[in-house]
């Protein structure tokens, strides 16, 4: 048995689609923003190559070519599949968070339904929550939640911030519509 089909296994479910074939250009570029390995999220992207290379390129850029601070994104990340109950993500995450400053209050907050309110947040980190949390929520972003990341972020960070929860947005929707199960822990790139 390979070793994703085992972790599916492991995780008591499997993705509703089979995973493709690991062979080819695609794959490739894939495998070189994950540092060689592919998650099954890579390798049911793989079923339409265009897709998975804009997929490799946007969230390649994501996270690791903005300037948001590493605590701020990784805050989004979480919260996103938080809202989203992407397992997937938030396994794959949660280690990248703590290693970007996020302590365990943090993440135990992160999980409550109004975790902006919560006292343990820098006002960049609380202005940058409650923007997520509107924007995954509701879509539309209130003024004043505009207001309050416009207070800590310049231009470039606040369409990066945008694009951030937008982007896992789409990355939770792909993963709980087709019930992907979480990794054994941190998906590199």
């Amino acid at each position: 048995m390979s070793e994703h089909a085992a972790s599916s296994d492991r995780h008591g479910s499997r993705p509703r689609l089979p995973e493709a074939d690991e062979d080819g250009p695609t794959a490739e570029l894939l495998r070189a923003r994950r540092g060689g390995r592919l998650s099954t999220l890579d390798r049911l992207l793989l079923h339409s190559p265009p897709v998975a290379e804009g997929w490799n390129a946007l969230l390649g850029a994501l996270r690791g070519a903005t300037t948001l601070p590493a605590d701020l994104r990784e805050l989004v990340v979480l919260r996103v599949a938080v809202l989203n109950d992407a397992e997937f993500e938030w396994v794959s995450h949660e280690p990248i968070a703590r290693r970007a400053g996020l302590g365990e209050p943090q993440l135990q907050v992160l999980r409550r339904p109004d975790a902006a309110g919560e006292p343990v947040w820098t006002p960049v980190q609380a202005a940058v929550l409650a923007f997520t949390d509107a924007s995954t929520r509701e879509v539309a972003v209130p003024e004043e939640v505009f207001a309050g990341v416009r207070e800590h972020l310049d231009d470039r960070q606040v369409v990066e911030l945008t694009v951030l929860v937008g982007g896992y947005g789409m990355v939770s929707r792909f993963l709980v519509a087709l019930t992907v199960p979480p990794p054994d822990g941190e998906v590199p790139g």
